[in-house]
This record gives structure tokens, C-alpha cells and sequence, in this order.
């Protein structure tokens, strides 16, 4: 199992990123997706997750109106579209994948990335 993120980088400010989770190892098709992030010292906090076939999201409430998340499951890739950046939205992010269906809840995914940085500068 695998679940590969990438995208992440430093931008200012009011900036954009999208992050890729690139999944390979299991039934992707059949997982809910979710993002995570966390900072050193603090425990990971829920950012936004996607239902099996897309038709189900649930953000987080600091990115609500901001983030978006999608999925192509011809790919078993899930992205997430971060649009004004704030540096309060500095961390690492996480992908992972539940076979439960979407969860706000960490403890609730099987499976985990690596993680991919994320730096918003004032």
C-alpha cells in the first residue's frame, strides 16, 4: 500500500497550491480519501476528506470556502486545490484512506502517506 502526496512548497500569502495524493496497493476506488495537517508539537488535525465516488465532502471549518477537494479515480489520485493561503495554513499535509467511507477522524483511516510540506509566508 502506498499513498504517495506531493505538491506542497512555500508561497505567500493569498497564494495557491494543489496537492496530489497518488494511492497504488489496495482498492482505491472503494476508499474514502482524506487530508490532514499537522505542525510540529500539535496532534494532526482533520483538513478535508472525499467519499468513494466523489459525490461526498466535508472540509474542516479554518478552510471552508478556500480548499476543494476532488478525485479521479481513473488516476487514484485525490487533490486538493489551496486557494488564500494563509500562513496559519503552514504545515504538513497528510493523505490517507479509509475503507469505512469518509471520516473526520484520524484514527478512522487504514492507511497513511508521507506527508508534504506546506509554508505560507506574511
Amino acid at each position: 500500500v502506498q499513498l504517495q502526496a506531493s505538491g506542497g512548497g512555500s508561497v505567500q500569502a493569498g497564494g495557491s497550491l494543489r496537492l496530489s495524493c497518488a494511492a497504488s496497493g489496495f482498492t482505491f476506488r472503494d476508499s474514502a480519501i482524506g487530508w490532514f495537517r499537522q505542525v510540529p508539537g500539535k496532534e494532526r488535525k482533520f483538513v478535508a476528506t472525499i467519499g468513494a465516488s466523489g459525490d461526498s465532502t466535508f472540509y474542516g471549518d479554518s478552510v471552508k470556502g478556500r480548499f476543494t477537494i476532488s478525485r479521479d479515480n481513473a488516476k487514484n489520485t485525490v487533490y486538493l486545490q489551496m486557494n488564500n493561503l494563509k500562513p496559519e495554513d503552514t504545515a504538513v499535509y497528510f493523505c490517507a484512506a479509509a475503507r469505512d467511507g469518509p471520516s473526520v477522524r484520524a484514527s478512522s483511516y487504514d492507511y497513511w502517506g508521507q506527508g508534504t510540506q506546506v509554508t505560507v509566508s506574511s
